[in-house]
């Protein structure tokens, strides 16, 4: 029977998993996911809320048109006129040039009232809209 000898430079190998690159790679997946997350808006059409004197505004990254089933029409949650569209849209984008413009409708809202819409929108210096839309079910 032979005895093996085990020289110091043994001992300091270790032959365990090296986890850094896992973490590094679950770190890089938690930084992406808490960017986009802050980039995420729903759009809804207004409903009725209680007022608060400490209620206030927050940036987004896009401007939120809604159209109600009797052709309404909401920016955010302020009804404008169909005339005063291209005039908010117009001071919005001076104030946040890179915004987009989502567009929510209702499924009965009047098709020409959702075209005018886009047109003041265009009309106002934004290209980039987008329709909003669920899938159906």
């Amino acid at each position: 029977m032979r005895l093996q000898r085990h020289s110091q430079s043994d001992h300091g190998h270790d032959t365990g998993i090296d986890l850094a690159p896992m973490l590094d790679f679950v770190l890089t997946l938690l930084i992406f996911f808490i960017i986009t997350a802050v980039f995420v808006k729903e759009v809804a059409i207004p409903a009725t809320q209680p007022a608060s004197k400490a209620a206030e505004s927050k940036e987004a990254g896009s401007i939120a048109i809604s159209i109600k089933n009797d052709g309404s029409i909401f920016i955010g949650t302020r009804q404008v006129d169909l005339r005063a569209v291209r005039a908010n849209i117009e001071r919005l984008h001076s104030q946040r040039p890179d915004d987009v413009v989502v567009i929510g409708s209702d499924g009965d809202a009047p098709t020409g009232v959702l075209v005018q819409v886009m047109d003041q929108v265009r009309q106002g210096g934004i290209y980039n809209i987008s329709i909003a839309a669920s899938a159906p079910k």
